[in-house]
């Protein structure tokens, strides 16, 4: 009846034409250009919003009435099998980007908390979890591949829900992301762990692992050689041409083969994207690839939620509510506290640790995607598999509300002690000299021109770490928050002659000039903005001169090109001066006139 409803309105299409096909495509890009954003509009996350409209509108909730209802053919997926195939592109996309966002350098960096941290995580959840599912009697293969999906968190919601709150470079922003790119490069092995392990037929186990093994080495060794001798070439050749259909197309080419020569060797498309992304983050053409095929993957990735959502079975989750419920609750309390323990463990603060223990601990979208290869490999049961990612959903659905949960309850578990001794030392009395607030690379800066020219200045930071390395190195930083009227007395305020702020934080900015002009109306603030329209923020706040990065940035690199052709110093400075002053006076005009 169904295949009558779409028919019927079917005049004047060519034969031949699959209008089934079209009407599930329709289905899935309404959701992504209307339903999408309009659920962001009121807080939802989009991999939300793409799971919960699967879930409705696909072949085992609304999609199943279709013969009783015929005008749902036009609004429910009656296919699935015909978003599927697209929708796998999405995390061929997304292993793609995180290979591209990785490199020897970033790991060597964050190595502490990424294999740290972010690795006994792993590890200890999938102990504890393998052991669960053991006792639940489930067998030491499908338990290690439980625990190892139910182990990852949310990515994509995690961190676009601390960019949002600006939130990323927070201690548990930063704890939050190392935990999250351990996960993401152990996605790859445990893909590859899943697939040996529904791949072995009739021989030993460990001689269909040792061969699986070997034939997959050998690909991904052959993807790196032809990579690392092909892919700056065809770039360079590419981009050359000045196309940027070209390059899209190249892009698109390079993702779509090398996941083609992993899927012939038995492995996954998303593990040869991922080779193709490390292979390509070595090269100059990093961020002009991620730019490119960023807007390809946010909509593949889409489809991929929507198709996660359509394999959730609703009939059959709601025969035990209660069960689904305890299960998604105590996968959140179970990973919480162990990335709780662990933070505490890698010296954390107890507001820092609990904000990363409750956005970890809800389940991930690789669940999906390692739970769904199992599935197709017949390693799990379909009916067990739409139960867990039910849970693993709920789980992911309860992100927001936790977020907000942790930023609530931090405050009461903010350490007042500080962790050194040294940072207990209160700048001395002084006349006459500047304050700066902030000691990073712009501080330090703004603090050795001073000493050079002989200026006294007190120079203060509220990140402990920052001044205990400083005072390490003897020089003399204090630590404190430069909002608080108190500790600016203490900084001598009263009888400062300037104060420099040097960070870059809107609210921080904002909190400190005020309590400096409710003390010192008449003391002149030189402050750091990011742009023309924070410098404009700035001077209606009562900042009597800014410092914007991006105007600064194009006044110097004008500078040197003048300078290069021929243009005598002393008029290129000239004219460079006359252009700050044109740019400071447009911007105070501008925020008079706010």
């Amino acid at each position: 009846m169904y295949l009558l409803a779409g028919q019927q309105i079917g005049f004047g299409v060519a034969e031949g034409l699959n209008i089934q096909a079209y009407s599930d495509a329709l289905v899935v890009l309404g959701t992504a250009g209307v339903i999408v954003p309009l659920l962001r509009r009121v807080g939802v996350s989009p991999v939300l919003g793409y799971l919960g409209a699967g879930a409705l509108l696909g072949p085992l909730a609304l999609g199943s009435f279709i013969n009783d209802y015929p005008l749902l053919y036009w609004f429910t997926v009656i296919d699935a099998k015909s978003v599927t195939a697209i929708a796998e592109l999405g995390v061929v996309f997304l292993l793609f980007l995180i290979g591209l966002e990785l490199s020897f350098d970033r790991l060597k960096a964050m190595r502490r908390l990424v294999l740290g941290l972010g690795g006994l995580q792993l590890a200890i959840t999938f102990v504890v979890l393998s052991l669960l599912a053991l006792l639940l009697g489930f067998s030491p293969g499908i338990a290690a591949v439980l625990a190892a999906c139910l182990a990852l968190s949310s990515t994509a919601i995690v961190l676009e829900l601390l960019a949002q709150q600006e939130r990323l470079l927070t201690s548990g922003g930063r704890a939050s992301f190392s935990i999250l790119l351990a996960q993401d490069v152990a996605v790859v092995p445990i893909l590859l762990f899943i697939g040996i392990l529904g791949a072995k037929g009739g021989s030993s186990v460990l001689l269909s692992i040792a061969i699986a093994l070997g034939q997959a080495l050998l690909v991904l060794a052959l993807i790196v050689l032809v990579g690392r001798v092909v892919l700056r070439p065809l770039f360079r050749l590419v981009g050359g041409q000045r196309s940027e259909e070209l390059f899209i197309a190249a892009v698109l080419f390079v993702i779509v083969a090398t996941g083609i020569m992993a899927a012939m060797a038995g492995l996954s498309m998303a593990i040869g994207a991922f080779v193709a992304g490390l292979l390509l983050a070595e090269t100059e053409y990093r961020r002009a690839v991620q730019a490119t095929i960023e807007p390809f993957k946010g909509l593949l990735l889409g489809i991929f939620f929507f198709s996660v959502g359509m394999s959730i079975d609703f009939r059959a989750v709601m025969r035990e509510p209660v069960l689904l419920l305890g299960l998604a609750l105590g996968l959140v309390l179970l990973k919480a506290g162990i990335v709780y323990a662990l933070a505490r463990y890698f010296a954390l603060t107890r507001a820092a640790a609990l904000e990363t223990a409750l956005l970890l601990g809800p389940g991930g979208e690789f669940a999906f995607v390692g739970i769904g290869l199992a599935t197709g490999l017949a390693l799990i049961e379909p009916k067990l598999a739409s139960f867990i990612l039910a849970a693993i959903s709920l789980s992911m659905a309860l992100l927001p509300l936790l977020s907000a949960l942790a930023r609530r309850v931090a405050p009461l578990l903010e350490e007042t002690r500080p962790k050194d001794p040294e940072l207990e030392a209160l700048p001395g009395a002084q006349q006459g000299h500047a304050i700066i607030i902030g000691y990073g690379r712009v501080g330090k800066t703004v603090a050795a021109l001073l000493r050079q020219h002989g200026l006294r200045q007190i120079a203060v930071d509220n990140d402990p770490a920052t001044v205990a390395r400083a005072r390490r190195a003897n020089e003399e930083v204090f630590f404190g928050d430069a909002a608080r009227p108190a500790f600016l007395q203490a900084c001598g305020l009263a009888s400062a002659q300037s104060v420099i702020i040097t960070i870059n934080l809107t609210p921080q900015i904002d909190q400190i000039v005020s309590a400096i002009r409710t003390a010192r109306p008449d003391l002149p603030i030189i402050s750091r903005a990011r742009d023309a329209a924070h410098a404009r923020h700035l001077y209606a706040q009562g900042v009597s001169e800014t410092v914007p990065e991006t105007i600064e940035a194009s006044l110097q690199l004008s500078e040197a090109a003048l300078v290069s052709l021929g243009v005598p110093m002393g008029r290129v400075i000239a004219s460079i001066h006359q252009k700050r002053a044109d740019f400071a006076e447009e911007l105070r005009s501008a925020a008079r006139g706010a």
